[in-house]
């Protein structure tokens, strides 16, 4: 072999070497970002643990709850965030009727009595009983005797208001109850509930705001390891979904304070560190959450750390980059959100506000 063919051989494998080279390099430049050994801060879990801004594309002094053209995800209706045990009824927004019998009834007999749902139409419906011994109304229980009854139905909630149709039902309903017992059932004037529903519907779906915020990667996709690392290191851990995770009120068996959420088919990959994703979801139920825990400035601050932390940026649904000024406007109106709601006796996080605005 002469010297000019192993020049070119030489070349050759030189040229093949480069070539594999650089598409290792390109491979890695766009393989998603994965999860670095962190001892400082744990991982986050694997099984359910719940019961920088860029660009100036808003003006720094407008108001973006003003502007027809922002994206109204920021402020939209919404499901609530978690679902739990529901608290008792309440006139404030219960149609409410009166069951009496002369004498104590067992909580057997009462359970059997009891309807085999626990909705009149699509709304929440419950009866309860006046406990003999401790005096305050409950659930009827097996052991128990109660000396009175009690019977309502959710005048409102993100289905809507009690119509007619929906009454009669809960009218029919607590009479069966009734009438199994030997009781009698004492019921509202019906038209005056449906009015009271509706004014209490129009009232809620005035006031009912779900915060949303996006995340996007700037130039690197995210892995879900990834995405799950820095989430727990802001206090979040994993939630009842697959691509779901939520940030635990203080208080047990509160609903989460903030919610985020990703894409459900990489949260299930077999390998969770080559799922490519490009954005995330930071939620916020306000109505669920009381306003002593500050939710909207943690969502806020969680939103600028994750952004910063993981080369992202903050955008509304449309991909329309929300700046400070703007975060601290709509920070402004939440804060006449909670009074409005306060002022109806439904603050934000109550047991009132979170039957109604679900």
């Amino acid at each position: 072999m002469n010297n000019l063919t192993i020049g070119l051989a030489i070349l050759g494998g030189l040229v093949l070497a480069g070539v594999v080279a650089h598409g290792a390099w390109q491979q890695r430049r766009h393989a998603p970002r994965v999860a670095q050994p962190d001892p400082a801060a744990p991982a986050a879990p694997a099984h359910r643990m719940e019961p920088g801004l860029d660009g100036e594309s808003l003006a720094q002094d407008s108001n973006p709850l003003a502007d027809p053209d922002f994206d109204t995800s920021l402020m939209r209706l919404g499901s609530g965030l978690s679902a739990e045990t529901k608290p008792a009824l309440d006139a404030l927004i219960d149609a409410m009727a009166r069951i009496t019998h002369d004498e104590p009834i067992s909580g057997e007999a009462a359970l059997t009595a009891l309807p085999p749902t626990r909705r009149v139409g699509s709304k929440p419906f419950a009866i309860e009983g006046l406990s003999a011994t401790s005096q305050q109304w409950e659930s009827p229980r097996a052991g128990q005797r109660y000396s009175a009854f009690q019977a309502g139905v959710q005048l409102a909630g993100r289905t809507g208001a009690l119509n007619e149709i929906e009454f009669s039902e809960f009218v029919q309903k607590v009479q069966t109850f009734a009438d199994a017992l030997g009781a009698i059932a004492e019921f509202p004037e019906m038209h005056h509930e449906v009015s009271r529903a509706r004014e209490l519907d129009q009232f809620a779906s005035s006031h009912d705001a779900q915060l949303s915020f996006t995340l996007r990667a700037k130039t690197v996709a995210w892995s879900t390891g990834y995405v799950q690392q820095h989430a727990a290191r802001q206090g979040f851990v994993a939630g009842a979904m697959p691509g779901r995770m939520v940030l635990p009120a203080a208080a047990l068996g509160m609903p989460p304070i903030l919610a985020l959420s990703f894409d459900t088919q990489a949260a299930l990959s077999d390998d969770p560190e080559q799922s490519a994703l490009r954005s995330l979801d930071l939620a916020l139920d306000v109505a669920h959450v009381e306003r002593s825990e500050q939710p909207y400035i943690r969502l806020r601050d969680v939103a600028i750390t994750l952004a910063a932390s993981m080369d992202g940026v903050i955008t509304d649904a449309q991909g329309r980059l929300i700046t400070r000024d703007a975060m601290d406007a709509i920070g402004a109106d939440l804060e006449h959100l909670y009074d409005m709601l306060e002022s109806r006796d439904l603050a934000a996080g109550s047991p009132q506000a979170r039957r109604l605005f679900s």
